[in-house]
């Protein structure tokens, strides 16, 4: 193969092809352990198979998506020396974990061997432009040359086109006047982020993102929700977050609501007047929804009233709509039985935090992301008017939600990725100031690897997400890649946080410091929007069903 950018693209090309047939590998043996279950134990007991599976397709897909990024880049002129060098790290260590092993989680690690993938992952290693990849992508050369480009200022391509720049620019230049400067003391104060924030927040559009012109939005579309949930989370993940609750109900009207319901609710949403919150939760419930026993009874003037406890509900004192699944068909077991509504409530008074009647509340004391708050709900004949079933049709509820996952997931796998980046700004920042031993923290080689990696791994969670993004703004269906996206976007903000606490030694776990903040406020990633069980468990069960896309992430 040729040096240069041609040769590394063309040996990242065949590494890809190399890894997606191992993948091939793993899918069959992962069959053959679920078939072999479905006889013997039923699928718990290939629970781990499936979902190291599963992380074994996410990371394949990173692969593919970062090599698309580097040949979108190269294509317009854009790849550099410090893109190169990210790509190279970045695929020696994803390369290595295919052959080695995983992280599932700090201590879950899957290995090829329990998939029965030993010999196919020696073939995967032996193959020449991995091997290549192994010997001199993620070694201690190819960092320090990393590290010594962004000393001076390089990071990798971030272009997208002119628009989605510009958006960027405008949301990272408000950040940083409007949202860092404070976050850490909204953070220690524990206060919701003021009013005038999420009044400019709205005149920058955050809110209508994705909600149809028509209905006063911008219809820009997922890949723009991308690149503004993540530079708002970039400053702090609550300002990211407000528009996640805008994102699910904008989608849930939007695609499910009746003309009259889109008419009342979405401009109020789009233009920051009306603020949702997302009720679905309950005590001793999670994940499975199917068991939700909050219910809802029309009554003779039409309208709904609500009986049951809800919990784990943010920004719920400020909102005035909520999103509320509830029980209103109770002889129809399961997911049949559920509805969505749109219940209009009243926003907190000085006096009283929940002033409508049937409904009252608690705060969740939590460690990060606070600037919002967490709620338990308590509904005792809270009435939802006659007009608040969405759509107007019972039963539904859960498809209602379902339909809104995919966008929900890639939205977190955005706010993940501004973490992580978060993390590693302000882990670089005290490195390159603290000094220890006659020198600054980065001179020291096991400092500036673990930002190499920080970086490396957060160029291709965002290439994954923005694969995924892609695949929902042309129509189709996104959901494992959704799932992916947030599956390796969480690990990486969670890496990335903790790694600069501990760039930070003792001041890191001081709460003076912004790390101690990142940290609490990563933590939370992997396990809301559905945990990680639960993600790998959808990667899977698709995977092993089926349903692929016909589009591949190097397009």
């Amino acid at each position: 193969m040729n040096d240069g950018v041609a040769g590394l693209l063309e040996r990242a090309g065949a590494a890809v092809e190399a890894a997606a047939q191992y993948l091939e590998a793993a899918r069959e043996r992962t069959r053959q352990h679920q078939a072999a279950a479905n006889v013997d134990g039923g699928a718990n007991a290939v629970q781990r198979q499936m979902h190291g599976f599963a992380w074994m397709t996410t990371t394949v897909t990173a692969l593919q998506a970062t090599l698309g990024w580097a040949n979108t880049a190269s294509g317009a002129g854009l790849f550099h020396e410090v893109d190169a060098l990210a790509l190279k790290i970045g695929f020696g260590e994803y390369l290595a974990q295919l052959t080695a092993g995983i992280a599932m989680s700090q201590n879950e690690i899957v290995r090829p061997l329990e998939l029965d993938l030993g010999e196919a992952a020696v073939r995967l290693a032996a193959s020449p432009a991995v091997a290549w990849f192994l010997r001199h992508g993620n070694v201690p050369e190819t960092r320090a040359a990393l590290m010594a480009l962004v000393r001076d200022g390089a990071r990798p391509c971030e272009t997208l086109d002119g628009d989605l720049d510009q958006i960027r620019a405008q949301l990272r230049t408000f950040v940083a006047k409007k949202i860092a400067p404070d976050a850490h003391r909204w953070h220690l104060e524990d206060v919701l982020i003021p009013d005038h924030i999420l009044t400019e927040m709205a005149g920058l559009g955050v809110f209508g993102i994705c909600i149809d012109p028509e209905y006063g939005g911008l219809g820009l579309g997922k890949l723009a929700m991308c690149v503004v949930s993540e530079e708002l989370s970039r400053g702090w993940i609550c300002a990211g977050s407000l528009g996640t609750r805008s994102e699910i109900a904008g989608e849930l009207i939007g695609r499910t609501g009746t003309e009259a319901q889109k008419h009342r609710w979405l401009p109020g949403i789009a233009d920051g007047s009306v603020l949702p919150t997302a009720v679905f939760t309950e005590p001793d419930v999670g994940s499975d929804l199917g068991s939700l026993k909050t219910r809802a009874t029309r009554t003779a003037d039409g309208t709904w009233r609500v009986q049951g406890s809800k919990t784990w509900i943010t920004h719920a004192a400020r909102a005035d709509v909520m999103t509320l699944l509830v029980r209103t068909l109770p002889e129809a077991a399961g997911h049949a039985g559920l509805s969505m509504l749109l219940a209009a409530k009243s926003r907190a008074r000085p006096d009283d935090t929940f002033p409508d009647d049937g409904l009252a509340g608690s705060e969740i004391a939590v460690l990060g992301y606070r600037g919002m708050k967490e709620y338990v709900l308590s509904f005792d004949d809270f009435a939802v008017a006659d007009d608040g079933l969405l759509g107007e049709v019972e039963g539904q509820g859960f498809k209602q939600l379902m339909a809104t996952f995919e966008s929900a997931r890639i939205q977190t796998a955005a706010r993940a990725i501004g973490v992580g980046w978060n993390a590693f700004d302000v882990g670089l920042r005290y490195a390159l100031e603290r000094r220890q031993f006659g020198d600054v923290l980065i001179a020291f080689p096991r400092v500036a690897d673990k930002l190499a990696l920080m970086l490396a791994e957060l160029l291709m969670a965002r290439e994954l997400t923005y694969f995924a993004a892609r695949q929902k703004d042309s129509g189709q269906r996104c959901d494992i890649e959704a799932g992916m996206a947030k599956l390796l976007a969480a690990r990486v903000a969670w890496s990335n946080a903790d790694l600069t606490v501990q760039i930070h030694g003792g001041n890191g776990y001081a709460l003076e410091y912004e790390a101690s903040r990142i940290l609490c406020d990563a933590r939370i990633l992997n396990i809301f929007e559905g945990a990680a069980e639960i993600q790998a468990q959808v990667v899977a069960r698709g995977l092993l069903n089926e349903r692929r896309n016909d589009n591949k992430a190097t397009g």
